[in-house]
């Protein structure tokens, strides 16, 4: 499956946020894996950045990442740059961004 995410950067951490990324730990790699995401894509708009994450079951892996101690640690490091995570309402949590349109679903005879 594939879905979408959106977070936002704190201001003035866009530079701390891209230094972090230029390779992330490889044991948050490694669980990433055991956790079934394939793929994990960032693109950034000013301090709002974009997720497009390639996995198994996206509530799965969401539910057993905190029980990952890489993952705890990649938390405490990261999130002193990241000033939260939105939903498809633009609320505040973590759930997927509604998918409005899909070019090969289109072509696929789907919408």
């Amino acid at each position: 499956m594939r879905v979408a995410l959106h977070s936002e950067i704190r201001e003035g951490a866009v530079d701390s946020y891209r230094e972090r990324h230029l390779r992330i730990p490889d044991d948050l790699v490694a669980a990433f894996g055991r956790l079934g995401i394939h793929d994990w894509t960032i693109w950034r708009s000013g301090r709002r950045l974009f997720h497009l994450v390639e996995c198994d079951d996206w509530d799965a892996a969401r539910a057993a990442l905190p029980q990952e101690p890489a993952d705890q640690a990649w938390q405490r490091d990261i999130g002193r740059f990241v000033e939260l995570f939105r939903d498809a309402d633009g609320a505040e949590g973590t759930g997927p961004l509604e998918q409005v349109w899909d070019l090969a679903a289109q072509r696929d005879g789907g919408r």
